[in-house]
């Protein structure tokens, strides 16, 4: 259950907001929503992939951060040690038209963590940084848009199966993720690609084509946990 509220001054002055990454605040998720400002700082760390919304059929584009339902293979006991996405740093924030609103039934929120406003009454530095951080994704959100519906009006778009093996006998595969499709890239004609690259798409999608790599990453992490699981069953 949420308990969504317009955030302000008054009624709210003495709240404080737990920011940091755990799996009790809800940041143990395996694919995360991400935009496109993001792609330079997630490239280095985790796939980005495509797929699609459940309910709608709607492609989106996000960060791959685990291989099960409530993995976040870079959360630890210090939080996340990676570039933590937006949806992620969010916390317990929403939008309500042009105001800020927050979920006084999440366990992020309480007396103890960082002040929302000064004694003044003035948003706090961590609260100004919430009100930039939505200011970017909504604006993101927009652009990212725009940038999936041109891949899937180029046929750039294909689907990738990843199936990983594991040391302990076990094996994952994931469906319905999306990746872009290398040849159809190739085949592009030059004012196609001039486009692509003067909207600055083009960077974006060979990031994600980089990002591939770090499937591997995430298995060998994957491996390493279900090892030490093993061996803590085991009494090694």
């Amino acid at each position: 259950m949420t308990n969504v509220t317009l955030l302000n001054n008054y009624a709210h002055r003495g709240l404080k907001v737990q920011a940091g990454a755990s799996a009790r605040f809800g940041d143990n998720q395996r694919f995360v929503p991400v935009i496109l400002g993001e792609f330079p700082f997630l490239a280095v760390h985790y796939p980005i992939l495509l797929t699609k919304d459940s309910n709608t059929g709607v492609f989106f584009v996000g960060a791959m951060l685990g291989f099960d339902e409530g993995e976040n293979l870079f959360l630890d006991g210090r939080g996340m040690q990676t570039y933590r996405p937006l949806n992620l740093q969010r916390g317990p924030f929403f939008t309500a038209g042009s105001d800020l609103a927050i979920d006084l039934d999440s366990p992020r929120v309480g007396e103890t963590g960082t002040a929302l406003f000064t004694e003044a009454g003035e948003p706090s530095r961590y609260l100004q940084g919430i009100m930039a951080l939505f200011r970017d994704l909504t604006r993101g959100i927009d652009l990212t848009k725009a940038f999936v519906d041109a891949l899937l009006r180029l046929k750039l778009v294909e689907p990738v199966d990843i199936t990983v093996s594991f040391d302990d006998g076990g094996k994952r595969t994931l469906t319905g993720l999306y990746t872009i499709n290398q040849d159809s890239l190739r085949a592009l004609d030059d004012a196609t690609v001039i486009d692509l690259f003067r909207r600055e798409y083009l960077h974006l999608i060979y990031l994600m084509i980089a990002s591939l790599k770090q499937v591997a990453v995430l298995a060998r992490m994957k491996n390493d946990a279900l090892l030490d699981t093993s061996a803590a069953l085991a009494g090694v």
